[in-house]
């Protein structure tokens, strides 16, 4: 991004997000999780290194589809990428409990379609 703060032209690179979808059809969750694990790392790492500053963050850049952004939005919005994540894993692993529950299921979201618990 520029450092000019008051700048908008900063087009980000075009990114194929299924590209995933056809290189990893074969491979084994092992090496799909030690990829990710190095990756995330270094990323971090990297992201790290920046010692980004609030004007930094501030920083416009310009998203092809969503318009103008800031770096701070981008970084959040990847945060909030990774929580979904997170919460689709936390789900997986609630329904595995759904016939054991009885009659809580309507109270415990994670188990069901509603996002939240159902009140009387």
């Amino acid at each position: 991004m520029d450092s000019d703060a008051t700048r908008t032209d900063v087009r980000f690179a075009p990114f194929d997000r299924f590209q995933h979808r056809a290189r990893n059809t074969s491979r084994p969750l092992s090496s799909l999780i030690e990829e990710f694990t190095k990756l995330r790392a270094a990323n971090v790492d990297v992201l790290r290194s920046w010692q980004l500053s609030a004007t930094e963050l501030d920083l416009p850049g310009e998203h092809p589809s969503l318009g103008p952004v800031t770096r701070r939005q981008l970084l959040a919005a990847w945060v909030v990428h990774d929580l979904g994540h997170i919460a689709q894993a936390a789900r997986v692993m609630a329904k595995q409990y759904g016939g054991e529950i009885g009659p809580w299921t309507p109270y415990l979201p994670a188990v069901s379609t509603r996002l939240s618990p159902a009140s009387r």
